[in-house]
């Protein structure tokens, strides 16, 4: 392993650290919806509930933005930069999901370029400002992975994996799981994580889909709960 490789490897490590500030910590992507309902769930059916949403959501919509994101950053493309962020800003439908995910994209952004100057990400931030950027976390996600050098498959393995984490931890909290299940969930799901990745790498915008109703009325739900503990 080369240098390069090595400092590749390390951009990916700190940035999936659960001690980088992404706020991804404060989601529980519908599962709290469940806990306030009084229903039971195990820790099986938190796992089924994390491959959902990683066949319907996050793998077919969120991965593909980021992945594009990051190759658009690459080749300084930023006229189609903005178009991502318009474009998935508006397939988030759900308006706590929609303004989470803005608010932890550009804290993510923030964060990289407090030790990394990046053209793109300052281009990204102006458009901010301005409010002709809304930060959508996959994009977000995208550029940084860019400024750190990390290729598009760490990337993604990345990106699916923080999100697994932080489901599962959220199930954590709330006392579904305990520890070691929780490790076994995110175990399980490895086999699943590299696949969808592998299966997205050459996917263009034009692909992108999602289709999990069920788990979006959880999600719209959460965002009448009087008491919550967790953002989505």
């Amino acid at each position: 392993m080369n240098i390069d490789d090595m400092r590749q490897d390390l951009g990916m490590m700190q940035m999936s650290d659960s001690f980088f500030p992404t706020g991804l910590y404060a989601n529980s992507n519908g599962l709290e919806s469940i806990f306030q309902n009084n229903k039971k769930i195990t820790h099986l059916e938190v796992g089924r509930i994390i491959e959902t949403q990683l066949k319907q959501q996050i793998g077919p919509t969120d991965l593909i933005v980021m992945e594009n994101a990051l190759r658009f950053a690459s080749a300084r493309e930023f006229d189609k930069i903005l178009e991502l962020d318009m474009k998935i800003n508006s397939i988030k439908n759900i308006r706590e999901v929609r303004e989470a995910s803005k608010r932890s994209g550009i804290q993510l952004v923030r964060c990289v370029r407090e030790f990394i100057k990046d053209e793109i990400i300052e281009e990204y931030l102006k458009f901010h400002q301005i409010g002709m950027i809304s930060g959508a976390y996959p994009v977000s996600f995208g550029l940084c992975a860019n400024a750190l050098g990390i290729g598009p498959q760490k990337a993604g393995l990345m990106f699916l994996y923080g999100f697994t984490v932080s489901v599962v931890g959220a199930a954590s909290r709330m006392g579904i799981t305990q520890h070691y299940q929780a490790q076994k969930i995110i175990h399980e799901l490895k086999p699943l994580i590299a696949q969808i990745v592998s299966e997205s790498l050459d996917k263009s915008t034009k692909e992108i889909w999602q289709f999990a109703p069920h788990l979006e009325i959880l999600q719209m739900h959460h965002e009448r709960i009087d008491y919550k503990m967790f953002i989505t």
